[in-house]
């Protein structure tokens, strides 16, 4: 009756075009960027920047997310250049906010 919104896909307009510095065939064959920068929200929430051209939001909020490496800025600052499994490249995900 009710709608998964898990399984929506929509893209926000945040997100620009995919780079092919994604790579499809890293890990368990899940997508996977390099963490190229950090950002926060209107509402002070950390957001990653990733060399496929995606963000994500990466929330310290335990028990549901546990990050409290996001809290530090020097922690943020190690991880970038690091793997990132991008979950908008492994959905496969096409949008009107992706130009080609």
């Amino acid at each position: 009756m009710g709608q998964d919104l898990l399984q929506k896909k929509v893209e926000r307009g945040s997100v620009t075009n995919a780079s092919p510095d994604c790579e499809p065939t890293m890990g368990e064959g899940t997508p996977v960027s390099l963490i190229t920068g950090f950002d926060q929200d209107q509402d002070g929430h950390w957001i990653v920047a990733l060399s496929c051209g995606h963000t994500q939001h990466l929330r310290h909020q335990p028990p549901w997310q546990a990050r409290p490496w996001v809290l530090d800025s020097a922690e943020r600052q190690r991880r970038i250049g690091q793997a990132f499994a991008c979950g908008w490249c492994a959905q496969g995900v096409v949008s009107a906010t992706l130009e080609h």
